[in-house]
């Protein structure tokens, strides 16, 4: 553990204060919160005395996983964090904000809400969404786009329907009451995920230059506010209960999961944009994790300022709440304010018109310490400093171990396994695969239509792509990971996560610019699991760097295990932002017309390694990760762009999972047509068809531009293959007839939805 600073005993109080202070604890109360004794012993040094039981709860919320990132910001700090459009640094503020030009910004970020989803997934995921706006609204953008990854156990399993269900429910429940769109998402189903369900929400948003407000709180005397819905026993503790394993007992913690009004956060983004634009704010931040403790210790630590905060004028939901109880609630939808002191009456009128609690608990010092009253007697005395990232909380580097099952992930050879005779059965099964069928049982539960900036309902695309208003300019945004490919190789998978990315947003015409990401592993103690972590950000950070998208923030989400499954899949989520200079330029993914030649660019391959082929066809659950070479991604990329740009690409449809087959296929069913292919002399069929190396796209493209697109990308060192043609509505592979793409789409899009009726199998 990193030395923590010392900070002075606490400043002469009267004898009335001391009262509530002079209750100590134990080194057992400190394990029953989480801390371990020389967490506990820090404490002490810090404070100068052994600590109450209100001030051993207030370290042991913000000195746990879910909030101080002890063991995981040594690595996090490797990660690139500066670039040319980016107006924050990571980890600044609430949220990641990118210079999107035309005087706008972007800000964005995804965070998990894994453990509450797996106990309660309606409210869990719910909740979810709902906080990851409040992070951007707060901030003074206005929510435009949500997106999500989600991933299950296997999808004929009781258990995993249920998850299911009320996850896409609470997500669109919320998102939809809310008013915000959502554009794109994915979904996976793996048996390591069984247990402990990861649920990850992103949020973007548009802020003019120059209206932005920032989460610290500074200027002695300045009056602090709580805003926004009453205070409950919803949520207590719920950042401890993040930062430990998924286990029988977890639905005891049911209390922890909070309970979310999309209907009250309407209400508060509206006033919290209003009050912005008074000018009156000196900052402003949302309660999530850890609630009034994190906001007040998080904002008062930025502003190198501490606040008196008298928690008997905090409005509850219930009589007689604890002292405690008040600081670590995570009840949902509600503010800290900091007020520039005499303007108080502006931003109190604006509350009110919003019909919002608006309630004054506090005022700003200059002491540095954090001062907790309740009726007239100090409760808890703590600098702030001492209980904040970058301050006083731990720091550790915990031991690693590359994992045994990696021999076995090397001793895969593919010359051990006999191509199948009937190829049209292979992709009949990868077409109704859970892993690779329509998503359509779970977005038309979604608004993907409210505020009609969404571009991509009618007009599929490998990135969603949301309309600026007033401007030819476009966002696309993407979450991408394929956790097979990270479980396979942690330091590859993690860089292919980026480039698949960075892929798809170059699929759509645009260029990636900035990620955020959520870090989803097991429990760090684990060494083996400490070693997928640490390899996986450095592929992160290699391929960020190659591909130019600096991480602006995001999420680590430690403990996704349990006893019964162990950890799940390493699954660094990333979210990339995107930016499409001129709509007119934008590519989709559908083919658009009979005789178009289909073409292949980058490198031909037929690598099986860690395919839904392999793993879900012909049960070989361990091998290496697919091809991947990051410079001949990014090559891929630039040329992609250019083609785009000079008009010769028709569609373009990255090839990932399912291979090129499902790439041809997923650009067919749109508008019904079917297509040709013709695999190459030399090349493994099944690896050809199904086998998911990297740094691909199919594009279609018309006779007329077909040579002078062959001979731009040849003199770039980019390799093209002619496939096929997009054919009127019939599949043919090599000859054979494959049948009416009209059976296909009837095919992958009802799988889901029998999977979630228990009609189907996995």
């Amino acid at each position: 553990m990193s030395s923590s600073p010392s900070s002075p005993a606490s400043p002469d109080v009267s004898a009335t204060e001391r009262l509530a202070l002079d209750v100590p604890v134990t080194i057992d109360t400190a394990e029953q919160l989480g801390l371990l004794p020389d967490e506990f012993n820090a404490i002490q040094r810090i404070l100068g005395r052994i600590p109450n039981f209100n001030e051993l709860s207030i370290f042991s919320v913000m000195w746990s996983e879910h909030c101080s990132y002890k063991n995981s910001i040594r690595w996090l700090k490797t990660l690139p964090r500066e670039g040319r459009r980016l107006l924050v640094e990571a980890g600044e503020e609430n949220a990641g904000l990118v210079d999107i030009g035309d005087g706008l910004a972007c800000a964005f970020k995804i965070e998990s809400h894994n453990h509450p989803s797996a106990i309660e997934p309606y409210q869990g995921a719910a909740t979810g969404v709902g906080g990851i706006h409040r992070d951007i609204f707060t901030m003074g953008a206005r929510p435009v786009a949500a997106l999500n990854s989600l991933r299950f156990g296997a999808a004929n399993n009781q258990r995993t329907r249920h998850l299911l269900r009320g996850v896409v429910k609470g997500i669109g429940d919320y998102g939809n009451c809310f008013g915000v769109p959502t554009v794109a998402g994915e979904l996976y189903f793996e048996p390591c995920y069984q247990t402990n369900p990861l649920v990850n929400a992103m949020s973007v948003g548009i802020v003019a230059e120059g209206g932005t407000c920032s989460a610290i709180a500074e200027g002695d005397g300045n009056p602090v506010y709580i805003v926004g819905s009453r205070t409950g026993k919803d949520g207590i503790h719920g950042a401890t209960f993040a930062s430990g394993d998924i286990t029988e007992d977890s639905a005891d913690d049911l209390p922890a999961v909070q309970v979310g009004d999309p209907f009250q956060e309407k209400l508060l983004l509206e006033a919290s944009l209003e009050a912005i634009a008074t000018g009156a704010l000196v900052g402003m931040q949302d309660m999530g994790a850890a609630g009034i403790t994190c906001s007040t210790a998080e904002m008062s630590a930025k502003g190198e300022a501490g606040m008196d905060v008298h928690l008997d004028r905090v409005p509850t939901r219930q009589q007689g709440m604890k002292p405690w109880e008040i600081l670590l609630s995570e009840s949902q939808e509600r503010m800290l304010v900091v007020v520039h002191k005499g303007r108080e009456a502006e931003i109190e009128a604006v509350f009110e018109k919003w019909d919002l609690q608006c309630s004054r608990i506090g005022t700003v010092n200059e002491s540095g310490r954090l001062r907790y009253y309740m009726d007239g007697t100090l409760v808890a005395d703590v600098p702030a400093e001492s209980l904040v990232l970058g301050g006083g909380a731990p720091v550790y580097e915990r031991e690693t171990k590359e994992p045994a099952y990696l021999a076995d992930v090397a001793a895969f050879d593919v010359r051990n396994l006999a191509q199948p005779s009937d190829m049209l059965k292979a992709a009949k099964a990868l077409a109704g695969h859970p892993n690779l069928c329509s998503r359509h049982w779970v977005y038309e539960q979604y608004d993907s239509m409210v505020g009609v900036d969404n571009a991509t309902t009618n007009a599929p695309s490998d990135a969603a792509v949301v309309r600026l208003k007033g401007s030819n300019k476009a966002l696309a945004v993407t979450v991408d990971c394929n956790a097979r490919y990270v479980h396979a190789d942690p330091y590859t998978g993690a860089a292919i996560a980026v480039a698949e990315a960075a892929r798809n947003i170059a699929c759509t015409g645009g260029e990636g610019v900035a990620i955020t990401n959520c870090l989803n592993f097991g429990n760090p103690y684990n060494p083996e699991v400490y070693w997928q972590f640490v390899q996986a950000i450095r592929g992160m950070g290699d391929a960020c760097r190659r591909l130019g998208t600096p991480v602006t923030g995001g999420n680590v989400s430690f403990y996704n295990q349990s006893s019964d499954d162990g950890p799940v899949f390493p699954t660094p989520t990333i979210g990339m932002l995107g930016i499409i200079e001129d709509l007119a330029h934008r590519c989709t993914l559908d083919f658009k017309a009979e005789g178009d030649h289909l073409v292949l660019l980058g490198k031909a391959s037929d690598d099986l390694g860690s395919s839904i082929y392999l793993t879900a066809y012909r049960n070989v659950h361990l091998s290496p990760a697919p091809e991947f070479n990051l410079d001949a991604e990014v090559r891929m990329h630039h040329m992609l762009r250019k083609l785009i740009r000079a008009g010769w690409v028709q569609s373009a449809h990255d090839v990932s999972e399912g291979g090129v087959f499902m790439a041809c296929l997923e650009s067919a069913m749109p508008r019904g047509f079917g297509f040709s292919l013709q695999c190459p002399s030399g090349m493994r069929k099944d690896g050809f068809l199904f086998g998911e190396a990297q740094g691909r796209a199919v594009l279609s493209v018309t006779d007329g531009n077909l040579a002078a697109l062959q001979e731009a990308a040849e003199e770039a060192g980019v390799p093209t293959l002619v496939l096929g043609r997009v054919e009127a509505g019939r599949l043919d592979v090599d000859g054979q007839d494959y049948g009416p793409i009209g059976e296909w789409k009837t095919l992958h899009r009802k799988a889901l939805g029998q999977f979630m009726d228990g009609k189907q199998e996995s």
